[in-house]
């Protein structure tokens, strides 16, 4: 029997590799009889870019650059395709993963030092770049991205406002004289995994503020600021960045790069799938087991998970799903792409102590995934 092992992160708990370890690190104490392959995937959220150049054998560009707060940081970015193609993820430079808690306020933050990671893949002359935005601490619509790339953001006195979302109020006219535009010349792929738009209840600011520190009150003022941004760029340019589907992925970087530098916006584990040979995994493969830190109804809407289990569906192959917090009620869109959903937690605990034994949990749910394989070989065989 072959078992292709394919989760994605447990986020802020175990990346991708170390999850699909501790799944066959399980399936190995049971004693089943079986070969493993081991596939961990990335939906454009944190650590894609890594999977990316590892699985294409790049080679990784050490750059200094700014953390979401200003801060000199070292970073970097990966060359694949005879370095003719960068891979930039914006969490190693605006990631909310670089940040202490206390540090979060995406009123203030911004996505400046990504932009410096896209100059610098430009001076290296490549002819595409593959931007993963998950994990993001920003809020900002691109424009510290875009700040970096040359295009100015004035008030009505004509005077450069602050490239954080707190000074958008005051913006009135986006001056693109000195826009790099090498960045046109490439081709520019942002890899999403949602498909939420830039404004409104399912907007950037509502729905991913909190998840960045954002209170109520800093909610409003993100929602404000990020209306303005798209209101002087409507002007300007004749784009409606709130129509843009994905356009609110990373704080809305996917809608300001989309208006901008002709970026075009695609689904993230769709993407990374293509790329990276999980169609030729998936030949030799009896069952698939993939997960992440929750699988429900969002899932469905592009995460790493579901777009193993539609790759592995399109060829009749079993999918079981582990996750920490799957849903209690029956969810049967779910369950046309996952035969058999896993909690990985045996017991109730909060989210901090669940995530603290993650890797035990996927190595003793692994472990018994691999006996009930066993015991459903033994009932056939009979």
């Amino acid at each position: 029997m072959n078992i292709l092992i394919a989760p994605n992160a447990f986020k802020n708990s175990l990346n991708a590799t170390a999850a699909a370890k501790a799944i066959g690190e399980g399936l190995l104490q049971s004693k089943l009889p079986c070969s493993i392959e081991y596939f961990p995937v990335g939906d454009g959220g944190d650590g894609t870019a890594e999977l990316i150049i590892q699985k294409q054998n790049g080679k990784t560009i050490n750059v200094e650059t700014h953390d979401a707060l200003g801060r000199k940081i070292k970073s970097s970015y990966g060359l694949i395709d005879d370095e003719r193609t960068a891979v930039v993820e914006l969490a190693n430079a605006s990631g909310i993963k670089l940040l202490k808690t206390d540090e979060l306020n995406p009123l203030h933050a911004t996505t400046f030092g990504t932009g410096e990671l896209i100059k610098h893949a430009l001076d290296k002359k490549v002819r595409k770049i593959i931007l993963c935005i998950g994990g993001s601490a920003t809020v900002d619509g691109g424009i510290g991205i875009l700040r970096a790339l040359g295009i100015k953001f004035l008030n009505d006195k004509n005077k450069l406002i602050e490239i954080i979302p707190k000074a958008l109020p005051a913006l009135s006219f986006i001056d693109t004289s000195e826009f790099d535009k090498r960045v046109l010349s490439c081709e520019l792929v942002i890899l999403c995994d949602v498909e939420n738009t830039l404004l409104g209840n399912n907007g950037a600011a509502k729905i991913f503020g909190p998840q960045k520190g954002a209170s109520e009150d800093d909610i409003i003022k993100l929602e404000a600021a990020l209306t303005v941004f798209n209101a002087v760029t409507l002007k300007q340019t004749g784009i409606d960045m709130s129509a843009i589907k994905h356009g609110g992925a990373a704080g809305g970087v996917a809608a300001g790069l989309a208006a901008y530098c002709n970026a075009k916006l695609v689904n993230g584990i769709e993407y990374f799938l293509s790329i990276t040979g999980f169609e030729k995994a998936l030949q030799k493969a009896d069952i698939v087991i993939t997960g992440e830190g929750k699988i429900d109804a969002q899932t469905l809407q592009g995460k790493g998970p579901y777009g193993v289990a539609v790759k592995a569906k399109e060829k009749n192959i079993p999918v079981i799903g582990a996750a920490g917090n799957v849903p209690l009620e029956n969810n049967k869109e779910l369950q046309q792409y996952f035969d058999v959903l896993f909690s990985i937690n045996n017991e109730a605990t909060d989210i901090n102590t669940a995530m603290q034994h993650t890797k035990a949990n996927l190595i003793r749910t692994g472990a018994i995934i691999g006996k009930l394989i066993s015991i459903s070989q033994k009932i056939k065989a009979v």
